[in-house]
């Protein structure tokens, strides 16, 4: 007689999205404590009374900021998604579909992020423009202060002193966050609203709303909220996770090999997202071409797939 093992039903996606927020507070909670062991290893138990500096911005203390960076990223994104897999009792390789990436889909990833730039250009230049009616000012100022803030501690984690700070932001600002932001946004949170709506489309959207906001900062949201959509829909298209993490590391690498220029050459931190400067008709091309290849991925990818 031929016994066949009927296949394990997921849990109820809202009970996943709750376990995903749960674990990220945990995690956050204990990779906290971790990287905090490991500043007071390094600098000793007087960091307890001066704990502020680091919060604060000191740039004694920026090593000390990097570790709570890192431990914090690990604890709220990486495990997370993690815990969900094995929650349901399945490889996270499995779970989060890590296909083999194909090489013609690495490399239109890549031409996509950089013939994507201008637009990206255009959408930053746009929100920062942003004015909200008289009514809203205190929210607007309490936004532009969050920016502020954001913006201090960002300059001071790109601060290079040496070749060794570059690979440790490279890894704190690329590496970790293209792993974790998409195991949690793409391969947790978009994964089950889809299952909620029934509309591919919807989860994207509301997943990259959602992977926007996080970041708190407003004058940033819609780019941001592009970028999101733009890796859930590598995501959705390919059905492997990878090819979401290279654009994230791409674009967050980038970012820290413009910093690393920019000091190089001895150019303020703070100028950094000023823009290019492209005339009208190179945003209206690069949205034109942005949006073919991605149809070309998405084709290419479900001929690959066919193939596969």
């Amino acid at each position: 007689m031929n016994f066949v093992t009927p296949k394990k039903v997921e849990i109820d996606p809202f009970l996943q999205l709750l376990l995903l927020l749960v674990y990220a507070i945990v995690g956050a909670v204990i990779f906290s404590i971790i990287g905090l062991v490991i500043i007071l290893c390094i600098y000793g138990f007087g960091m307890i009374s001066n704990f502020e500096l680091i919060a604060g911005g000191d740039p004694k203390f920026t090593d000390a900021l990097k570790i709570l960076q890192i431990t914090s990223s690990i604890g709220m994104f990486i495990a997370p998604p993690i815990a969900l897999a094995l929650t349901e009792r399945k490889k996270p390789s499995d779970f989060y579909a890590f296909g083999k990436p194909k090489f013609v889909l690495l490399i239109l990833v890549l031409v996509i992020m950089i013939v994507s730039m201008p637009f990206m250009e255009w959408t930053a230049i746009w929100n920062q423009k942003m004015i909200l009616p008289d009514f809203l000012k205190w929210i607007e100022q309490w936004m532009k202060e969050k920016e502020d803030e954001a913006m201090k501690v960002t300059i001071q984690l790109l601060t290079v002193r040496n070749n060794w700070d570059f690979v440790v932001n490279l890894i704190m600002i690329a590496v970790l966050p293209a792993i974790g932001e998409e195991l949690m946004f793409r391969g947790g949170v978009q994964r089950s609203l889809n299952r909620i709506f029934n509309n591919p489309h919807l989860a994207i959207w509301v997943s990259a709303i959602i992977f926007s906001a996080i970041h708190i900062q407003f004058y940033g949201f819609i780019p941001r909220m592009l970028l999101g959509a733009g890796f859930g829909y590598l995501y959705y298209f390919s059905g492997s996770i990878w090819y979401a993490m290279l654009a994230h590391f791409l674009n967050n690498a980038y970012a820290v090999c413009v910093a690393l220029y920019m000091q190089k050459h001895n150019m303020p931190l703070d100028k950094a997202d000023e823009p290019i400067g492209f005339p009208w008709y190179g945003y209206v091309i690069s949205v034109i071409i942005t949006i073919a290849l991605f149809k070309f991925f998405k084709d290419t990818a479900q001929r690959e797939r066919k193939l596969g």
